[in-house]
């Protein structure tokens, strides 16, 4: 395998990269993964995580913060990604990990399973936020990465697509809840219909407004 260019440190203090060295040096290796996860927030479903090794052959414009997207564009932009990456997967922490483990630690190993799962695997993932999960890869966390790193937002898009059509799903199991409207995010109509309808096995018994209602201390 051919030596690669030096990496950036992403996380290293000094003058701020321009857009497009962002771009250039993210698509410096195509065995760099981007990482991110969607659903630390709310009060139900699964905490969601996606990997991407994307193709510098084939660039994807207008890769940004999955939730700077419109729903519409989000769509249009997960097929170029499944289509056009190199690699992607889509992996998640369950409910039940999430009350178990803390949400933080959840969102952690949601993650690592994304990369986990990528094949070809990385040589090196760059991770949004500031913490890494335990794990053996050479890796960097970028904080607001999702909106400085190409890879990384189209993990971020993945992610929130996928974490959004299983709410739409969880509304028809759970009709009333209004999970395809609010995603599962504390919204007053999601608390009003908690208080009216009651906690379902998809909400996060572990989360302070669930605990609270199911009568549950500390």
């Amino acid at each position: 395998m051919p030596a690669s260019a030096p990496r950036p440190c992403w996380s290293c203090s000094g003058v701020a990269p321009t857009v497009d060295d962002l771009f250039q040096q993210a698509y410096a290796g195509d065995d760099i993964a981007g990482v991110d996860e969607v659903g630390r927030g709310p009060l139900a479903g699964d905490v969601v995580a996606a990997a991407v090794i994307l193709d510098p052959q084939h660039p994807i414009a207008g890769l940004r913060d999955s939730k700077r997207l419109s729903a519409a564009r989000r769509e249009e932009l997960a097929l170029a990604i499944r289509a056009h990456a190199l690699a992607w997967s889509v992996a998640r922490a369950t409910v039940e990990e999430i009350d178990r483990l803390n949400i933080l630690q959840a969102s952690l190993l949601a993650m690592k399973r994304a990369v986990e799962a990528l094949q070809p695997q990385p040589g090196y993932v760059l991770v949004d936020g500031n913490r890494l999960p335990q794990w053996s890869y050479a890796a960097e966390p970028v904080v607001k990465g999702d909106n400085r790193v190409p890879a990384i937002a189209a993990a971020s898009i993945l992610a929130k697509v996928q974490r959004d059509a299983e709410l739409v799903e969880l509304e028809e199991r759970y009709p009333g809840y209004g999970f395809a409207a609010h995603k599962g995010y504390p919204t007053a109509a999601h608390l009003s219909a908690l208080r009216e309808l009651g906690v379902t096995p998809a909400h996060r018994r572990s989360f302070a407004p669930v605990r609270a209602l199911l009568g549950e201390s500390g």
